[in-house]
């Protein structure tokens, strides 16, 4: 099995926003960012990829397997960690084990309390108690105890303090060391994937823009600076978007290549970063 998930064609609308045609693959023993502004799509991907919501058409299957016939089979693959509390607030942790670790048959007693030691997790203090870091720390040590192939973080370092979120990224890391698992890592703070995404998935209003392994983005797309007088018809044509000020032009391109044959050495030529991609392409992909 190459591809841990797999969506094709997928479209869900809602009054005044829609997710429209998405196709796009998360290859297994890797980490895949999933990227976007808030609003772009995110979220309601996940939930079709957790079968949370139906498409109004397409397909989603996750190990091979579709939803219909393989429910059960499929949710005990998967650890899902939140962006903050999702159990009943009163309840421990010890509750919530002992509520949790039915549902699923290969949970192991001894890796959770492994991760709860390991987490600093009190078991007997109601989760409502916890730090939002500690809340994260609770759903990822739940999904690690029935031992997931993939997990599906939606914006986990959202709220995070700069540390707790190395932190993460740093056992992050040392989970995929085995290349059995998968990660698919939703977030807007971009920065976070730099150190630990093979791919990145970037959804914008709706529409995938690309899927691409992180060297490709890193090294096709570049922002460009240059003087006015440089731009024309033609030599606007490799760009996705530029913006002009009386001091000259930054453009970002996905055609590295071209625009240096283009140019040479009349324009300054820079790594883009998932920021400034996400930033250029705001109002969607245009030659402007």
């Amino acid at each position: 099995m190459e591809n841990v998930i797999e969506i094709k064609n997928v479209t869900k609308r809602f009054k005044g926003f829609s997710v429209e045609n998405i196709n796009f693959h998360v290859k297994q023993g890797f980490v895949t960012g999933f990227i976007g502004a808030n609003g772009a799509g995110k979220s309601t991907t996940i939930k079709m990829i957790m079968n949370l919501l139906k498409p109004d058409s397409g397909e989603v299957k996750v190990f091979g397997l579709d939803y219909k016939t393989h429910e059960k089979e499929i949710k005990e693959r998967i650890g899902f960690v939140y962006d903050g509390n999702v159990f009943f607030e009163g309840l421990n942790l010890k509750d919530i084990k002992r509520i949790v670790a039915p549902a699923y048959k290969n949970w192991d007693d001894a890796i959770f309390h492994q991760y709860v030691d390991q987490f600093e997790l009190p078991l007997n203090k109601a989760v409502k108690t916890f730090s939002k870091g500690m809340q994260m720390k609770a759903s990822l040590a739940i999904a690690l105890s029935h031992h997931a192939e993939l997990i599906i973080m939606d914006e986990p370092t959202a709220g995070l303090d700069p540390i707790f979120r190395r932190e993460l990224l740093d056992l992050l890391q040392e989970l995929m060391i085995d290349g059995k698992r998968t990660i698919f890592f939703s977030t807007h703070i971009t920065s976070d994937l730099d150190r630990i995404a093979d791919y990145i998935a970037f959804i914008q209003s709706g529409e995938l823009v690309f899927n691409q392994t992180i060297h490709d983005v890193v090294e096709n797309y570049v922002i460009v600076k240059g003087g006015l007088d440089l731009l024309d018809r033609d030599t606007e044509k490799d760009f996705i978007h530029i913006h002009r000020a009386s001091t000259g032009f930054e453009a970002l391109t996905d055609n590295s290549g071209a625009v240096q044959a283009t140019f040479g050495d009349n324009v300054i030529i820079e790594r883009a970063s998932l920021e400034d991609i996400m930033y250029y392409l705001k109002g969607g992909l245009s030659h402007v």
